[in-house]
């Protein structure tokens, strides 16, 4: 029987166009939001104020995301963006703020992308301290079925035209282009896998790339090639499984924060897992599909710890899951238009090292900070889901522990 479903225990009303995607940093601090009108909303979880507004893109917002001491943002206008990272004001601000008290960030450089796939970036943080450089893969710059990647901030093209280049023109598709069978990348996830052992000086860590496709399929592939040589053509990658589980375009994907499974959903009615810890066969598919209830859904998240996930959809309501049985465990209703993003607070708590699993190296600063969270403030903090809407408002909700036994 599903739980009854609480109300948001706060709403966020700065947007004055429909919310389009969500982050909130490694230390629960800040919430970042932007929307179809690529204005982006920095806003402090303590005070719930923003503390930054700025006009990031001239087209709607496909990503953001902290990188260390910069921001990443990633919009519809063909670019993509590093700010430095605005700062809090360590003072408090009396009276309620106007976008013309908020600050600005100043724009570090910005690369010219392809964003007709409506597919965000995906950041790979270094595995290692002594690493210097980040990853970031993209959808290729000229054709939307491909992949690249590239090492941040140097800005080299390490990988071209990840997938099948010689199959990019075998299907016309219903409105007249044509492009290869799986259609254009929707999503995607770069990570190393989790069998990889990065502390071992003998062994190199095996770099993996998980793409969601227009046609309803999702493809692993592995690079193959040594750790720094450069790739062109999709060379030097090798695909691992390809499975299709849906009958219409995955609208999103999801991977839990240690890598060993996805989540997608669509517009049918199906979530799509996939397991990240094996080499599929004929005999061990890689996917299986599960049948929900509520067809059309447009964003998923899953919780730090992997065992629930939050589907928003394209009636408003935000559905929680068990991503292992993907039983139904609550609805929250709120926003009367389709949920376009969704996001779990961050799991900072001792028995679960978030920072260290994503590979964010940056210590936390509080020295600017007037007073400290208290404990409970905290794990309440890391209880928070966070869904943005097309009605123009960010709803936040405190959830319950799923736990069978307290923590």
């Amino acid at each position: 029987m599903a739980l009854p479903a609480p109300s948001p225990i706060h709403l966020l009303r700065s947007h004055s166009s429909a919310v389009s995607t969500l982050f909130i940093s490694t230390d629960n601090e800040r919430i970042y939001s932007g929307d179809s009108a690529g204005q982006v909303f920095v806003t402090s979880t303590r005070s719930l104020r923003p503390l930054a507004s700025w006009k990031a893109h001239t087209d709607s917002l496909l990503g953001v995301e902290e990188w260390g001491t910069q921001l990443i943002t990633h919009g519809r206008d063909n670019k993509l963006h590093i700010w430095a990272r605005p700062e809090e004001s360590t003072s408090i601000r009396q009276g309620p703020a106007t976008l013309s008290d908020l600050s600005t960030p100043t724009i570090c450089y910005s690369m010219d992308v392809n964003a007709l796939n409506y597919c965000r970036f995906s950041l790979l943080f270094p595995a290692e301290a002594s690493d210097q450089e980040s990853l970031l893969a993209i959808p290729n710059l000229v054709e939307s079925a491909l992949a690249d990647i590239w090492s941040l901030p140097s800005r080299q093209r390490l990988h071209a035209a990840i997938g099948d280049p010689l199959n990019t023109s075998a299907t016309t598709f219903s409105d007249g282009r044509s492009g290869s069978k799986s259609g254009i990348i929707m999503s995607m996830h770069l990570f190393y896998a989790a069998s990889s052992k990065p502390s071992s000086s003998t062994s190199s860590r095996e770099l993996r790339l998980l793409c969601a496709y227009e046609n309803g399929s999702v493809v692993l592939r592995k690079r193959i090639a040594p750790e720094n040589k450069q790739t062109v053509e999709g060379r030097g990658w090798d695909v691992l499984w390809n499975s299709k589980l849906h009958v219409e375009s995955v609208m999103s994907m999801a991977v839990s924060l240690d890598c060993t499974f996805a989540l997608t959903v669509s517009a049918d009615h199906l979530v799509g897992r996939y397991d990240l810890l094996v080499d599929a066969s004929e005999f061990t598919p890689a996917g299986t599909a599960f049948k929900t209830k509520h067809p059309g859904n447009g964003a998923i998240s899953i919780r730090g710890d992997g065992r629930v996930c939050a589907i928003g959809g394209w009636d408003g309501k935000v559905r929680l899951y068990s991503t292992k049985t993907l039983k139904l465990l609550g609805t929250l209703v709120h926003h009367k238009q389709g949920c376009q993003a969704v996001t779990f607070a961050s799991r900072i708590d001792p028995h679960f090292d978030n920072a260290s699993l994503c590979g964010d190296l940056r210590e936390e600063d509080t020295s600017g900070y007037e007073d400290e969270m208290s404990v409970e403030e905290k794990h309440a903090r890391v209880r928070w889901l966070i869904a943005g809407s097309a009605d123009m408002k960010v709803s936040i909700w405190a959830l319950m522990n799923f736990e069978k036994t307290s923590a």
